[in-house]
């Protein structure tokens, strides 16, 4: 931690004095605010997570498109596992915002702009997040770490398999893939999208799923989400796609804890998080097979 601290006291960016305090919340990376005589910055610590598919320069450039683009903060500087970001003085959205009537369309009309404007300054390399492949490579990472979900884990990657199957035909987007509520911001007269972490080319039912299945939206404002963001009514085949991929979003992050409970050295209760997305995901699965 020392080591860390100095590294980010020593990059050359600064105008002295500064501060550095650390950000708490983060369930990836660990974060820390810094402020010197030019203003407030985020510093993002963080090197390759292979078993999660994070790569650095991919996040990179997909922050600075996404900045390019208007969706996201802009990045000051850049260095092995440390990154710079412009602070933005906002509201961190929970839940219950994302849910609210008025902010939804919001975040629609962010996460539009992100699929489709996003690519248009993509510079260098891209990945692709296809969340089928993760829930594999994450059953093959619990079974080769002798996880203590193991009897479950071949179940979960059967069931990731049919819902691969039943969620297309796909289309492709520059996905965010974690639109969980704590990654968007709020300044008063804008909203902000942050932690491009797992951004890659995407089906954009991921993003759709997943925003209504972290955030708990209603049937009814699901519904307006897929009218709003395909302008069109939605058929049962939309619908069907759909719902497996909010399944899939929901998998996904409960093998994603499965994984962090061996791997992840930041203080947070990935047992207790794995359990309730767990819950959650046999839930949204039982209504799937049922509908």
């Amino acid at each position: 931690m020392t080591d860390i601290l100095n590294r980010i006291r020593d990059l050359p960016i600064w105008k002295d004095p500064i501060t550095l305090a650390p950000l708490e919340g983060g369930i990836t990376n660990v974060n820390y605010l810094v402020e010197d005589m030019t203003g407030k910055y985020v510093v993002r610590v963080g090197d390759d997570i292979p078993e999660h598919q994070v790569m650095r320069f991919n996040e990179l450039a997909a922050s600075r498109a996404a900045h390019a683009a208007g969706v996201s903060p802009a990045v000051v500087h850049a260095e092995h596992a440390l990154t710079v970001l412009e602070f933005i003085d906002s509201k961190t959205l929970a839940p219950e915002d994302v849910r609210d009537p008025d902010m939804l369309p919001r975040i629609l009309n962010l996460v539009k702009r992100c699929h489709r404007e996003v690519p248009n300054h993509l510079r260098g390399p891209a990945l692709i997040f296809w969340v089928f492949h993760v829930i594999r490579d994450y059953g093959a990472t619990l079974a080769d770490k002798g996880s203590a979900h193991g009897p479950l884990v071949q179940e979960l990657v059967g069931i990731g398999n049919a819902l691969e199957q039943a969620a297309g035909p796909f289309d492709m987007v520059f996905g965010h893939n974690d639109l969980l509520a704590a990654n968007l911001l709020d300044d008063g007269d804008r909203l902000w999208l942050i932690d491009f972490d797992y951004a890659g080319f995407n089906s954009p039912l991921f993003d759709l799923g997943g925003l209504a299945s972290n955030n708990e939206l209603t049937a009814a404002q699901e519904q307006w989400l897929l009218e709003a963001y395909f302008d069109a009514p939605v058929t049962d085949h939309l619908r069907h796609r759909y719902e497996a991929m909010k399944c899939a979003s929901l998998l996904r992050e409960t093998m994603w804890s499965m994984v962090s409970e061996l791997t992840s050295t930041l203080d947070f209760d990935y047992a207790a998080y794995t359990a309730e997305n767990l819950a959650r995901f046999r839930a949204a699965h039982d209504e799937f097979l049922n509908s």
